[in-house]
């Protein structure tokens, strides 16, 4: 007999179990990439919709048999955006898109609570995938109102909210918290994968059909949609019901239920009809697998679920507040570069849109590395406040010296974009992903688990508000000069260090709590001596 392939004994080596946990991971990562892919193209077309017209101008003259000659903006540029102000009519785009996005956060994770995540994910992947399309249509049937593109971006905006809370929701109910950083860390590279996709997806249409630099990325969201529909598993749970219908002779026991009391699957035959039972079995004390004949099983109600936690409930658990500050600031760095970066290249390095996008990704590179490093270290740690805090104080100094260093040449640009984007990413994948989960599943919730969806929209959805705030301020301070842009994000970095009570907890031998709110007077009603 041959002997089995060493790569064969690794497969085998993993159970059923395992298997569809990986499966879960991979789906929901490239899941979420399909979101980021598709809210990258409006930054690569930025400086098709606006072109360096007195650029063109000087070469026209300089080669007047060859090009037409360009006199205004108008003959260059996209309308509406061909006046003096289109910074600021970008930023507007930027701006409504994301304060609609951050609206739409704080309900999404209640909603999400409420439904199931696949249908509700689905829909939201499909109606983003309709947006998009619709606003790279906008080149295609040439329309020229700043109220479509506003419009568009507006409803695109809402709709991708269902996103993040349904794929953290369901990743949080297949991991438990250990090496929770690391596994989310690297989980979390969707974005910045989507981030790269999408630039050079759109850069590659960008110069002759911008169009097409939305409509693809569109088409590839709802795409994923459909198999979002087809495959996704929500929670171990519903993995296990299907096979306790396929095999409702055998019964196990010890099967889990989503908040913490035992649960079993049964199916029973009433006429032609099956029907499925969220059941407890009244069976012996042991651990041991037992078959019973299905007209045998005594079938009694489980417990009714916990209610999803309130709005006001969510923000009581101890860090919710406080890191969901921090990543108000932090994000604020984060999408300043994601919709800005390549337009800031194009103005500095004087490179077209197409190369100023795919350098553009190196920053989405760094960001990678950024967020798996940032969940070693606080894995091995367990310390996320104080790992988001060290990046943070080192992220600041560093964008002072990109704003000087990018003028020096395309090698130093490089990479300062790689350390850059390690060291903004890095704190941003922390707190929406892991510190997320963790503060979803907070030991105060005792055993509740419907809390992370609203828990993790909370946070994300604050942070969404930086998110829109930032490249509304860029677009407004980059017509004083980019430094201005600079030291608006390096204050941001310094501002998102408002997580210095779980700092503080984490580093001396108290422990943070929050109060009731007619006791908070005294540091001690804060910090309490930690229980070993």
């Amino acid at each position: 007999m041959a002997p089995v392939p060493p790569g064969i004994r690794f497969l085998a080596s993993f159970n059923r179990d395992q298997w569809y946990r990986a499966f879960t991971f991979s789906l929901t990562f490239l899941l979420y990439t399909s979101f980021h892919l598709s809210r990258k193209p409006i930054s690569i077309v930025k400086s098709e919709l606006h072109k360096n017209c007195s650029a063109l101008n000087e070469l026209s003259t300089a080669s007047s048999s060859q090009l037409p000659n360009l006199h205004t903006a108008a003959e260059c540029s996209w309308k509406p955006f061909d006046k003096s102000n289109y910074k600021q009519l970008l930023g507007a785009m930027d701006y409504s898109f994301l304060c609609a996005y951050a609206v739409g956060m704080f309900l999404s994770g209640i909603i999400g609570e409420r439904l199931p995540i696949r249908l509700y994910l689905t829909f939201g992947m499909l109606m983003s995938g309709l947006f998009t399309c619709l606003f790279g249509l906008g080149y295609i049937y040439s329309i020229h109102s700043l109220g479509f593109y506003i419009f568009v971006q507006v409803a695109n905006g809402l709709v991708q909210t269902t996103g993040w809370p349904s794929v953290v929701t369901c990743i949080g109910n297949w991991f438990g918290k250990g090496r929770r950083g690391l596994i989310m860390g690297i989980w979390n590279s969707h974005t910045s994968v989507g981030n790269i996709l999408g630039s050079l997806i759109a850069g590659y249409w960008v110069s002759s059909n911008w169009g097409l630099s939305f409509i693809v990325p569109g088409l590839i969201i709802a795409a994923m949609g459909i198999i979002c529909f087809l495959f996704l598993i929500e929670h171990p749970n519903d993995l296990r019901s299907i096979h306790a219908v396929q095999n409702p002779q055998k019964l196990t026991k010890n099967w889990n239920g989503t908040n913490g009391h035992k649960q079993l699957y049964h199916s029973y035959k009433q006429g032609d009809k099956y029907e499925n039972w969220d059941t407890e079995l009244l069976l012996p004390q042991d651990n041991s697998s037992v078959s019973v004949p299905v007209q045998q099983v005594v079938v009694v109600k489980s417990e009714s679920e916990p209610s999803a936690i309130s709005f006001m409930g969510a923000l009581r658990i101890p860090g919710v507040i406080e890191f969901s500050l921090c990543l108000l600031f932090a994000k604020l760095v984060s999408y300043t570069f994601l919709f800005w970066l390549p337009l800031y290249i194009t103005k500095t390095a004087h490179l077209d849109a197409k190369k100023a996008g795919d350098l553009s990704t190196l920053f989405d590179v760094g960001g990678i590395v950024g967020g798996i490093l940032a969940g070693v270290i606080s894995d091995k740690l367990g310390k996320r406040a104080t790992t988001c805090a060290v990046m943070l104080l080192l992220a600041a100094p560093i964008l002072y010296g990109f704003s000087m260093i990018s003028e020096f040449g395309l090698g130093p640009t490089i990479g300062m974009l790689l350390v850059c984007g390690g060291l903004v990413n890095g704190p941003y994948a922390l707190i929406t992903t892991a510190v997320a989960a963790d503060l979803g599943t907070h030991k105060s919730l005792k055993g509740n688990a419907r809390a992370l969806s609203t828990v993790t929209a909370i946070i994300d959805g604050t942070g969404s508000v930086g998110a829109a705030i930032g490249p509304l301020l860029a677009g407004v301070l980059s017509s004083q000069g980019w430094d201005q842009v600079f030291y608006m994000l390096m204050a941001a970095d310094f501002l998102a260090l408002l997580i210095f009570k779980m700092f503080y907890s984490e580093n001396t031998k108290y422990i943070y709590v929050r109060p009731p709110p007619k006791q908070r007077k005294k540091r001690s009603h804060f910090f309490q001596p930690k229980i070993k």
